[in-house]
């Protein structure tokens, strides 16, 4: 900022003649004593020589030479006795141009050092012009506006530490006066600048360059708030969602501000109540410099009798002035080695703790000795309780993040319908209070329509049938070789027994597998091979390593080997989670057409079921448009899913087939979820067909054929009623103009399941395409094809 700005509208005159008036004044007043005028008159005498510093001088560096005379002048508003407490300077406003300052004033800035110039925090051209007019305005137009902001110097000291001083101005000695170039100044123009402060080209045009004289001078004061500011960013810096890292450099330079030490730093160590121990925080990653790099630490070892009773039990502050000679007296104990290995030699341990409840240690650590102590720690009290809520919040969050994840992952309550288990957990609460006794009762939402959909793995059972028959009839040949061995080395007939028996069983495991066949194999080996192989194995050392080698193959878990059990279980396990994230990342989307309920569960393949109706949202009323709407975003979510599932095997040795089928049923139900099972289940006796067919129809065949209505690449839509049939062809010709689904719809009858009869199906081919980006139609597309 510059007062010579060229666009700047004060001309600015440094003048002591308000100083003058002064004291022409006091001369003329009956009441001032004869000490007054005459200190008055001498003040006059002295100044009669240099005319000029009542007149005005605008070259800055002019004045240096007066320095003597200001002193006589400035004596009553600068005093001796006060210089070494007062920060204050002769200046003008809004300017970094400081002349006559203080001793203390002087201090701070040769502490400072000589590269170091004095800036007002954030305060930009623009405004300092803005400010300047509002000071015109104010001193000749009448309009009082009040244009306090609080504005600051950050100085460092000495040890290189910023120290924050607010700046507060006197402008009693100033005149504001107008030259030939100023404008007069109407309230319709008030109006419009005060409308706009950001439109300068207007404030320019009121306000010329130089068209207005400063004349005078200005008092600076300053406030040393660096405390305050130290705990209004704290504030600021624990509301703001940051990184833990940026949290951190934030936290050690406040606390290095409020310290006054440069290289000050800051640690923080959970405390687990239920386990009695520190350890890292899981949810933030702090240094800490208690715990020598554990991950925990149990707190009676973790730290000493003193630390443990003022931190753990007392809640108050441990303060350790002298690291070394503190391990020396405590035989060099857990604490003290922790410290030291960091090179600490003075520090503050302050217990985080709220209602009672200990939550933290923060850990103030120091490189020199007592420059950490009891004294300075009370600094501490101004800021812990902002610490305190910012941690409880971070760690309430963090537990609703714990709950969001449980709730993600297993069965629990969906979040649509939260709302209604909050409203009956306050009845229920509400219940107890009065009579002492309350029963949570089931929630039922009824007249909702559901959805069902299932993707899956086809021929599942004969494909993880053949892994357990590899797996057994490499672990049989194993032995077979191992016994073949032990007869050339050790003759015995019991050996050609069992040689006889292996074979035996691998003739029956290819003939006639069933559920029982691995369990006998694995009951023979465990009972009549494993305790002769001990005794083989001390035949000789070739004998030795073909069952050490053989033992090594085996699977502990499962008594036998498992490999390619263990490829076919993780190739369903990541095809049910590819799956199960595509669902769930979609079912976001689907949300956003109108709140339901929605769960999915995994078996060899996914199902998934969904409820959409008004009960369910509480302040949202339901149009079928949105049943519609959602029933044409699973069928193409399921063309989606199945894709997913077949560009993910690219790279996978077994290979595996899917089938998909979506249920259409187009009456409404009753949902109950039932306290006892903890989750949701069909409510009533006639609502319990839609569960059957559920249960029954992924086996079901076309009507007089033994073919199954699933079929590699297809999506089968099962229904019952005409109107069904029309919906789903509309949305299959929809899918099938955006490459979706194949041309040919098959439509046929299916063979009557026990207890339902009547059900018919459509199916159509999926169209399978790798999409470099993913493939999504436009939401307007949708709709309209809905609204058909």
């Amino acid at each position: 900022m510059n007062a010579h700005h060229k666009h700047f509208p004060l001309e600015t005159i440094i003048s002591f003649h308000k100083i003058v008036e002064f004291y022409e004044k006091k001369l003329k007043d009956s009441s001032a004593n004869d000490f007054e005028k005459q200190y008055a008159h001498g003040v006059l005498e002295f100044i009669k020589p240099y005319p000029e510093l009542i007149q005005g001088i605008s070259d800055f560096e002019t004045l240096k030479k007066y320095k003597v005379v200001m002193d006589v002048l400035l004596n009553d508003l600068f005093p001796n006795l006060l210089t070494l407490n007062e920060i204050k300077a002769i200046t003008v406003p809004y300017q970094n141009f400081i002349l006559h300052p203080s001793k203390r004033f002087s201090f701070i800035l040769d502490n400072a050092g000589k590269e170091f110039e004095l800036q007002i925090r954030n305060f930009n051209e623009d405004f300092f012009f803005v400010m300047s007019c509002m000071l015109i305005l104010k001193t000749n137009f009448g309009f009082d506006i009040d244009i306090s902001r609080p504005i600051y110097y950050d100085i460092p000291d000495a040890e290189g530490n910023i120290k924050n001083y607010r700046i507060s101005y006197n402008a009693d000695f100033i005149d504001i006066l107008p030259t030939q170039t100023s404008v007069s100044i109407t309230k319709e123009d008030i109006d419009i600048l005060l409308q706009d402060t950001e439109d300068i080209t207007f404030w320019r045009e009121k306000f010329p360059p130089k068209s207005w004289i400063f004349k005078g001078f200005a008092i600076v004061n300053l406030t040393d708030v660096t405390l305050d500011n130290a705990i209004s960013e704290l504030k600021t810096t624990l509301l703001i969602q940051e990184k833990s890292e940026q949290i951190i450099e934030k936290f050690q330079k406040i606390f290095q501000s409020i310290f006054k030490i440069k290289d000050l730093r800051v640690g923080l160590t959970e405390f687990d109540y239920r386990n009695k121990e520190l350890k890292q925080f899981d949810f933030i990653k702090t240094p800490n410099f208690i715990l020598n790099e554990n991950s925990h630490k149990d707190c009676l070892t973790g730290l000493c009798p003193s630390s443990y009773k003022s931190l753990i039990e007392k809640h108050e502050f441990y303060v350790l002035t002298n690291v070394d000679a503190y391990a020396k007296r405590s035989g060099y104990n857990f604490l003290a080695s922790s410290l030291q290995k960091f090179e600490v030699k003075s520090c503050i341990l302050a217990p985080i703790a709220k209602n009672g409840k200990l939550l933290a240690v923060l850990e103030l650590v120091s490189y020199r000795k007592n420059e950490l102590n009891r004294i300075n720690a009370n600094k501490l009290e101004d800021v812990l309780p902002y610490i305190i809520t910012a941690l409880e919040r971070n760690l309430e969050s963090y537990e609703n993040k714990i709950k969001a994840v449980i709730q993600q992952e297993c069965t629990s309550i969906h979040p649509n319908v939260l709302w209604v288990f909050e409203k009956e957990a306050k009845r229920y609460i509400q219940e107890l209070d009065k009579t002492g006794v309350a029963t949570f009762k089931d929630i039922v939402f009824e007249n909702v329509y559901p959805l069902y959909g299932q993707i899956d793995i086809i021929g599942s059972s004969k494909v993880r049938n053949e892994a357990i028959i590899k797996d057994l009839l490499e672990q049989l040949n194993c032995l077979d070789i191992i016994f073949k061995n032990a007869i050339e080395e050790e003759a015995l007939q019991l050996y050609e027994h069992n040689v006889f028996q292996i074979n035996k069983i691998k003739a029956d495991l290819l003939l006639n597998f069933n559920t029982s066949t691995e369990q006998k194999i694995v009951n023979f080996i465990s009972t009549e091979i494993n305790p002769l192989l001990k005794h083989i194995e001390q035949i000789s050392s070739k004998l030795s390593i073909d069952i050490k080698a053989y033992n090594e193959q085996i699977d502990l878990q499962i008594g036998g080997i498992y490999h390619h059990r263990k490829i076919y279980d993780e190739t369903v396990s990541i095809l049910n989670k590819t799956i199960a994230a595509t669902l769930d990342k979609k079912q976001k989307e689907a949300q956003k057409i109108y709140p339901h309920y929605f769960e999915r569960y995994k078996t060899d393949g996914v199902d998934h079921n969904i409820y959409i109706g008004e009960s369910m949202v509480h302040d949202r009323k339901f149009h079928k448009i949105y049943l519609q709407n959602l029933r044409l975003w699973q069928l193409q979510t399921m063309c989606e899913v199945e894709n997913k599932f077949y560009e993910i095997q690219k790279d996978f040795s077994l290979p595996l087939e899917a089938s998909s089928l979506i249920l259409v049923y187009n009456n409404t139900l009753s949902i109950r979820y039932r306290m006892d099972e903890k989750k949701f289940d069909v409510d009533g006796t006639y609502n319990a067909r839609y569960e059957i067919i559920k249960k029954r129809i992924d086996k079901a065949t076309i009507k007089n054929t033994q073919e199954r209505i699933t079929q590699k690449g297809k999506i089968v839509i099962v229904y019952s009623n005409k109107s069904d049939e029309k919906e789903y062809r509309k949305y299959i010709h929809f899918l099938q103009s955006n490459k979706y689904l194949g041309n040919t719809i098959e439509n046929f009858e299916i063979e009557d399941l026990q207890g339902v009869v009547g059900l018919k199906a459509l199916r159509v081919e999926v169209i399978y395409q790798q999409f470099t980006t993913e493939k999504t139609i436009d939401k307007d597309c949708i709709k309209e094809e809905v609204l058909k």
